[in-house]
């Protein structure tokens, strides 16, 4: 598939598809006339490294990581070191305590919420 109907089937941009291009996450082949084809498959790798930013994970450990990971298909990958496994075990404790604050905030606003309410219920979640 071209990269305008990639971008159209994930939702991400024709610029965002060449910066994956660029930073090695992702590889396209070229028709004769210089235009970009993707595989099927392109459609769950962008939806995973879309995944992988959102989690706060910079393109440079996206890379290191997409190997170790199984696409949709099932295609083989290796397995990550030591160091990698380290790095991503510091993100996870990163990304929990944004999970923790961000609760945490829920629940001053639930206060805050259910005082100046009537009923001084909180809100529904």
């Amino acid at each position: 598939m071209r990269i305008g109907e990639l971008a159209r089937r994930t939702n991400v941009s024709e610029r965002s598809l060449r910066y994956y291009e660029k930073q090695g996450l992702m590889t396209a082949e070229r028709t004769p006339g210089g235009h970009r084809e993707y595989p099927e498959g392109a459609v769950d790798r962008v939806i995973r490294i879309q995944e992988l930013f959102a989690a706060g994970l910079c393109s440079e450990k996206i890379a290191q990581l997409l190997p170790c990971m199984r696409d949709a298909d099932g295609g083989p990958s290796r397995r990550a070191n030591s160091q990698l496994v380290s790095d991503l075990t510091t993100e996870r404790k990163r990304i929990n305590r944004m999970i923790d604050d961000l609760l945490r905030s829920r629940d001053v606003l639930d206060e805050v919420i259910a005082t100046a309410s009537e009923t001084g219920e909180p809100p529904a979640p």
